[in-house]
């Protein structure tokens, strides 16, 4: 089924995908810091909460301002809303559980699994076509990432497994928002998928004695976690999901790994290994046949 295209606040920056992909490739890639930042101030599930909160507030106060709040949206589409608010709720609670496990570098590294799963997504229950050469790319990235994100040790722990269920939870939500969620108006949309996390994290914390009043030197970290893990990060990614197929879209998004080196570089002049360097080579490779192959 195709997906209409539907006006946005942006529309500007929207009907440019290249754009959009460049900067959600600069902050796609801070979710699992941000999540370890806070594991240090807050219980994970009062964490998700406040995060999510104010995200939620934010795109509120946007929405209300540009009278693009209406409740007749959600109750036309609730079954929606409320069935990818509990797969994002749930998944992000993971993530936000197994930082206590893992360290972020990992965590990152394992959640390039949601290649495989967006893949199969698309290509099997999406029905998205890629030619011959951009399944040649997309074997580069793959053998890329494999190659950057290869670390020897246990991945069979606790926190590893539940990072991999975490992101097979958010590539099943990716994959009924490109089926479900064209026709609706981008904020709107943005607003109900919020609302709808929000609600499930806020019981899914009360039933576990979780929500609770953040202290006040956690509020800070709180504000800039909602506002670039969520509402930056994830309206450029969704932006992105309307503008491109979801398979292309995730072989591009396996560009993360590499951009978090170049950060390590810039900001810590962390020097990349070999096998960074072989593998981020591929990466590129594979992606600039996906993305050349979509402009021609």
């Amino acid at each position: 089924m195709r997906t209409a295209n539907i006006a946005t606040p942006a529309p500007q920056i929207n009907s440019n995908p290249t754009l959009l992909v460049l900067a959600l490739l600069l902050v796609d890639g801070l979710h699992f810091v941000f999540a370890r930042a806070l594991h240090d101030l807050l219980p994970p599930l009062t964490s998700v909460v406040f995060v999510l909160g104010v995200a939620t507030l934010e795109v509120t106060a946007f929405a209300i301002a540009t009278r693009r709040f209406h409740v007749r949206t959600f109750l036309r589409k609730a079954p929606f809303f409320l069935g990818i608010g509990a797969l994002v709720g749930l998944s992000t609670s993971i993530n936000y559980i197994a930082v206590g496990f893992v360290d972020p570098g990992t965590a990152s590294l394992l959640a390039q699994m949601s290649i495989i799963f967006s893949l199969g997504f698309g290509l099997l229950w999406l029905r998205e076509k890629l030619s011959p050469q951009q399944l040649f790319g997309a074997a580069l990235c793959i053998l890329g990432v494999a190659v950057i994100t290869f670390q020897p040790g246990d991945y069979f722990r606790i926190g590893a497994l539940m990072i991999v269920g975490g992101t097979f939870l958010y590539a099943l939500h990716m994959a009924l928002v490109k089926r479900y969620g064209g026709g609706i108006d981008f904020v709107e949309f943005f607003l109900w998928r919020l609302m709808s996390t929000t609600a499930w994290l806020i019981l899914l914390a009360g039933a576990q004695g979780a929500l609770a009043l953040p202290p006040v030197n956690a509020w800070p970290l709180l504000l800039i976690t909602g506002t670039v893990d969520v509402v930056i990060s994830r309206s450029l990614y969704y932006l992105s999901l309307r503008r491109l197929k979801m398979s292309v879209l995730t072989l591009v998004l396996t560009l993360t790994p590499v951009v978090t080196i170049v950060w390590s570089l810039i900001l810590f002049d962390v020097q990349p290994t070999l096998q960074q360097l072989i593998g981020g080579a591929a990466v590129l490779s594979g992606v600039l046949i996906v993305t050349l192959r979509r402009a021609a």
